[in-house]
């Protein structure tokens, strides 16, 4: 068996669409980094999801960052976030007649970052969230010549907007995993500071800070694909448990 792989659009936006054979249990929404690179090369993906009947649905967000901030390359007038939970989700009930909280979310660098972002703000649409060496502190990249700047006017400006100011304490995914190879120089400083902010606010999550395989890119997130899939896996069954009971 193999994963079926499809160019879609949304709502006129660019997508990969990775099906599995046979019943599909659930869905993740992966969101790409800096790179732009989607899951359907990746075949180390492709056998975690088909091992767990996953779907994924990749959209394209060239540097748009994934925030709520509107990006004109991206959309006039819609931002990243409002296009995951709109469209996206439209597409997932339509297409694949899965809704949450069988919908799990993850990401890479800008992605993953991207995912923590979508789930602080929504968690009760997205509990289930992976994020494999999230660019969290992105405000330390403004001004270096990123999209960033196109974004924000400012580096406090970006700060604002980054997902450890939107962790609700009382109000917080259920299932979260931090992945983030100790030797990346570029993720691990943001990600340590999410995590003791997480402690010290009694939210619960999983880490791992301790694998590596190279520092950052995807050499480490293939390494780590079977580890992510699986938690995301999990939380997609305590969603149709949840949803059968209800």
């Amino acid at each position: 068996m193999s994963m079926q792989v499809s160019e879609i659009q949304i709502a006129g936006q660019h997508a990969d669409l990775l099906s599995p054979a046979g019943e599909i249990v659930g869905a993740v929404i992966f969101l790409h980094g800096y790179d732009n690179v989607t899951l359907r090369d990746r075949p180390a993906f492709h056998a975690a999801l088909e091992r767990h009947a996953l779907a994924a649905v990749c959209p394209h967000g060239p540097g748009c960052w994934w925030t709520d901030a509107v990006f004109p390359p991206f959309h006039p007038s819609q931002s990243p976030i409002d296009f995951l939970r709109g469209p996206v989700l439209d597409f997932l009930r339509e297409t694949l007649h899965i809704q949450p909280p069988r919908i799990a979310v993850t990401g890479v660098e800008m992605g993953g970052q991207g995912a923590l972002q979508l789930a602080y703000r929504q968690p009760r649409e997205f509990p289930t969230v992976a994020a494999i060496s999230p660019k969290v502190d992105f405000e330390t990249w403004h001004g270096h010549g990123t999209t960033l700047d196109q974004l924000f006017p400012d580096r406090e400006s970006a700060r604002q907007h980054t997902a450890t100011l939107h962790i609700h304490p009382l109000n917080w995914p259920k299932r979260q995993l931090l992945l983030c190879d100790p030797a990346d120089q570029y993720a691990i400083d943001g990600v340590l500071t999410l995590a003791s902010k997480l402690s010290s606010s009694g939210i619960p999550f999983e880490r791992d800070f301790e694998t590596t395989h190279g520092g950052y890119g995807w050499s480490y997130a293939d390494a780590m694909a079977d580890r992510a899939i699986a938690f995301l896996a999990a939380g997609v069954a305590a969603g149709r448990l949840s949803t059968a009971d209800g």
